[in-house]
């Protein structure tokens, strides 16, 4: 549809160009040439200025025709904080040649909001060249304007007049003091596995920060390799995100990059991501390490790196938003080239770190120190354990993943001894394969524990389910053949207890069966206990603490050089003991 003064213009001419509609010029150029052009031969065969929104992602949204003092322009905005930028440029013709932008031409883009304002002289039949302008900080109520040049349309510099904008975008709302919050972005949900899994995905929508606003199930035995959903079901969800003024589809698994941009071409301006793409949202923000950023950042490339040329909106990390944060250098916008050199100089630096931990892990296996690690489904309350348990002040949160960098806390044991307890990142249902790739070094702390205490939310429907979801990716890391303690947390809100032989149930919120749990976790560290004797000289006197503590003293005797003491002591007391003494100090009796 074309809008604006259309008097006197033949038919033949309008449709020629509603077909501009059809053009897609990709969310990485500003304009192309050729599009300028045929703006300008427009122009000047009906002498009137010619205005064309662009979305961020390339599309065209609307062409009007009249003189910006003369034409209303649309409020049409992608965003629903207004203060924000919109989203469009507006690119429009100036009859006679001149380029330049006029006082009214500023002072719509202050009004509307545009990404960017640009005019195109047009003169005998072709674009003579191009002047843009960008907002910048706000000062005493009213943006900065930012002018470039006038250029010839086809030294036009994409790239940079791209960056401009997101330089606008960070920009323009330093100096506001409008107080507004940033209004949550609208999520529609669409899935195909079951409504068990689009109340999960709603979970981890509303953990990035959206407000969901709808979903869909489509009951089909595979995604259709197009659209995902099938090209009838697209239209409807087009329609449907429309009336619900969704700013964002979330699918419930992975998409392929071709299956991203047919949907996006349908949903015309609606951005879609997938269940991975938003889980490593979630880790983006929540990942406050280096080593976890590191990660996360790794993570987003290695995901996105094959689906490079097939994504259009999401892709666009200048849209912002869900979808679009990363830590560090995840500008996805760059080619594959400078993504993967990218990658190897993440990989560099995550083998530095993960050396340094392996020093750390290698000092504690000398002293003997046992390690336990918290396993288990998101937000089943590990990180409330962890502070039931070690009287840590861990950040523990009703919301998923809100543990990402692992924890490690000391323990003491009833009766004496010490473990250290690690909280690690919690598992889901189709944890994106990237995301395990990547926090392998981390998930290692799992692996090398020398116990595991899967912890389950006994007061989730989903506890058996989400149980073997663990076990799986346990399996998957090789940590599947090390001992565990099944334990069954929020009791506290059941009625009844679930039928679960050989698991702890217990409420890490009030503490109830915590000390048991304590009692059974230093059962197992121990082991099967030996009779060991040792000779302790009196300058590490110190060390007969350590036997009183760590095992059952039998026998103690006192000679000209030290103390002679017979003790039940496990495998990691003499280990402990022989890094302190030296082997030649230490015997087991039987």
């Amino acid at each position: 549809m074309i809008y604006g003064n259309k008097e006197g213009i033949r038919d033949s001419m309008l449709a020629q160009m509603e077909a501009l509609y059809d053009l897609e010029l990709g969310g990485d150029v500003f304009a192309p040439a050729e599009l300028l052009d045929v703006l300008a031969a427009f122009t000047c065969a009906v002498n009137r200025e010619i205005s064309v929104y662009i979305s961020r992602s390339g599309a065209i949204l609307d062409i009007t025709i009249g003189g910006l003092n003369s034409v209303d322009l649309k409020s049409m905005h992608l965003r629903r904080n207004n203060r924000r930028l919109s989203m469009i440029r507006c690119i429009h013709t100036h009859p006679g040649g001149n380029a330049q932008l006029s006082d009214v031409d500023i002072s719509s883009l202050r009004a509307m909001r545009f990404d960017a304002m640009a005019a195109v002289g047009a003169k005998d039949g072709r674009a003579t060249g191009i002047q843009a302008a960008f907002l910048g900080e706000a000062v005493g109520g009213a943006n900065k304007v930012r002018l470039t040049d006038v250029v010839p349309v086809r030294r036009l510099p994409q790239r940079a007049w791209m960056d401009a904008i997101e330089r606008a975008d960070s920009e323009v709302l330093i100096g506001d003091t409008g107080g507004e919050q940033e209004a949550q972005e609208r999520a529609y949900l669409v899935g195909l596995d079951s409504e068990r899994s689009l109340k999960e995905l709603a979970r981890l929508a509303e953990t990035a920060g959206a407000l969901v606003v709808g979903t869909m199930l489509q009951k089909k035995a595979r995604p259709d390799t197009a659209t995902y959903i099938g090209s009838g079901k697209a239209q409807e969800l087009a329609l449907d995100c429309q009336a619900r003024e969704a700013d964002l589809v979330i699918v419930d698994d992975e998409l392929t990059g071709v299956q991203t941009r047919n949907l996006e071409d349908v949903l015309r301006g609606v951005k879609v991501l997938d269940r991975t793409t938003l889980i490593l949202d979630i880790f983006a923000q929540r990942a406050q390490s280096r080593e976890g950023r590191l990660q996360v950042e790794l993570a987003q490339m290695a995901y996105q790196l094959p689906r490079l040329m097939g994504h259009g909106v999401s892709m666009s990390r200048l849209g912002g938003g869900i979808g679009t944060r990363g830590p560090g250098e995840t500008r996805l916008e760059m080619d594959r080239r400078r993504i993967r050199k990218r990658m190897t100089d993440l990989r560099r630096e995550i083998q530095a770190l993960e050396e340094q931990r392996s020093l750390r892990r290698t000092r504690r296996e000398k002293n003997r120190v046992p390690v336990v690690a918290l396993v288990g489904y998101t937000n089943a309350g590990k990180s409330t354990l962890l502070n039931a348990l070690s009287h840590a002040n861990v950040l523990a949160e009703d919301k998923l993943f809100a543990t990402l960098d692992p924890v490690v806390r000391t323990v003491k044991l009833p009766g004496g001894g010490e473990f250290l307890l690690v909280d690690t990142v919690g598992f889901i249902s189709k944890l994106p394969h990237a995301l395990v790739d990547a926090f392998h070094s981390t998930l290692e702390e799992a692996l090398l524990a020398d116990l595991l205490l899967i912890v389950s939310d006994g007061a989730s429907d989903e506890l058996l389910r989400q149980h073997d979801v663990v076990l799986d990716v346990l399996h998957t890391l090789g940590a599947d053949g090390r001992p565990t303690i099944d334990v069954v947390n929020k009791v506290d809100l059941l009625q009844e207890k679930p039928q679960w032989p050989g698991a702890h149930f217990i409420s890490a919120r009030t503490g109830e069966g915590v000390d048991a749990l304590l009692e059974e976790i230093k059962r197992q560290l121990r082991g099967v206990q030996r009779r060991l004797r040792v000779e302790i000289p009196y300058a590490q006197g110190a060390l007969t603490a350590m036997l009183h503590s760590g095992g059952g003293v039998l026998a103690q005797a006192y000679t000209d050089t030290g103390v002679t003491i017979e003790a039940m002591a496990d495998e990691q007391l003499y280990g402990r003991l022989a890094a302190k003494l030296g082997e030649d100090a230490l015997c087991w009796l039987d």
